[in-house]
C-alpha cells in the first residue's frame, strides 16, 4: 500500500473543504476523484503532496508519516502536475523533462539523469519537438510534456489535476494512454476529471467526492444514475459501450 489516508480534514479560513476523508491507494493503480467545482478535488491533491497541509488527521506514504518526510525525499516518491501550469521559463521540451531528474541529482545534471530524460520523450513520443521552444507549443502539446517530466521524476505515486482540461479529443485519448502505460508499469496515479465518459473508460477506482465528503469508492459501476444525481444534481442516461459507460446529461435537478 502505497499511500494511506485517515480522518483527514482540511479548512481554508475556518470553512472545512475536506472532512473525514479515508482513503487507500494500491501499487498499479488509477484512481479518478470526481464531483462538482468545489467539492475538494484538488485540495485533496495537495494534501497528498504536502503542498497543504491538513488540519486534522493523517497522510502516510509507503507507511511513513508525510511529515517525516523532506521535500527531496517526497520527491522522489510523488510526482505532482497541477491544473494550471504557468510557463514562466524559457527551456526547451528536453530541458523540461530533465527537471524531472531534480530530486536524484544535485543542481548539475547527470549523464544518467540525460538519459533517462531522453528515454522518456521517445516512450512519450514527442521526441520530434525534443528541442523547440516549450512556449511555442500547444497546450495538448506542453501537458503531454508536463506529464513526461512527472514520468521522469521515477516517482511511485503521480497525482494529475485534471490533466485533459481544455483539450480536444486527440490529446485527451493521448494523454490517457500516457496514464495507461504508467499504471501497468506500476505506478499508482490519482487524477481529477470532469468528463465522466472518459473517467468510466479508464479508471480502475472512482471516488466520488460531494461537500468534502467521499459520497462513494469504487470500480466504474459506481458511476450509476442514482449516484450521478445526488453528486451533481443532474439527470443522466448511461450507455454501456465495449464495457465501459457514456454519460449523458438530461437536465438539472432541482
Amino acid at each position: 500500500m502505497i499511500l494511506k489516508i485517515k480522518n483527514l480534514s482540511f479548512a481554508y479560513n475556518k470553512e472545512d473543504v475536506l472532512s473525514n476523508i479515508n482513503l487507500k491507494a494500491g501499487k498499479g493503480e488509477l484512481i479518478t476523484l470526481i464531483g462538482p467545482n468545489g467539492s475538494g478535488k484538488s485540495t485533496l491533491l495537495k494534501c497528498i503532496n504536502n503542498y497543504l497541509a491538513a488540519n486534522k488527521g493523517t497522510i502516510k506514504i509507503k507507511d511513513k508519516n508525510i511529515k517525516d518526510f523532506t521535500k527531496k525525499e517526497l520527491a522522489k516518491i510523488i510526482a505532482y502536475v497541477p491544473q494550471a501550469t504557468e510557463i514562466d521559463f524559457n527551456l526547451n521540451v528536453f530541458e523540461t523533462v530533465l527537471m524531472g531528474r531534480k530530486a536524484h541529482s544535485n543542481w548539475k545534471a547527470t549523464q544518467k539523469d540525460k538519459n533517462i530524460a531522453a528515454k522518456v520523450i521517445c516512450k512519450m513520443k514527442i521526441d520530434k519537438i525534443a528541442f523547440k521552444d516549450i512556449n511555442k507549443l500547444s497546450g495538448g502539446q506542453r501537458q503531454k510534456i508536463f506529464i513526461a517530466r512527472a514520468v521522469a521524476q521515477a516517482a511511485e505515486l503521480i497525482l494529475l489535476d485534471e490533466p485533459t482540461n481544455n483539450l480536444d479529443l486527440k490529446h485527451q485519448l493521448e494523454i490517457f494512454e500516457m496514464i495507461k502505460k504508467e499504471v501497468k508499469n506500476g505506478k499508482t496515479v490519482i487524477v481529477t476529471m470532469h468528463d465522466l465518459s472518459l473517467v468510466s473508460r479508464f479508471s480502475d477506482r472512482i471516488i466520488m467526492l460531494k461537500n468534502g465528503n467521499i459520497y462513494s469508492d469504487g470500480t466504474p459501476y459506481t458511476l450509476s444514475a442514482a449516484n450521478i444525481n445526488s453528486v451533481y444534481g443532474v439527470e443522466v442516461s448511461l450507455k454501456d459501450h465495449k464495457g465501459s459507460k457514456i454519460v449523458i446529461p438530461e437536465k438539472v435537478v432541482i
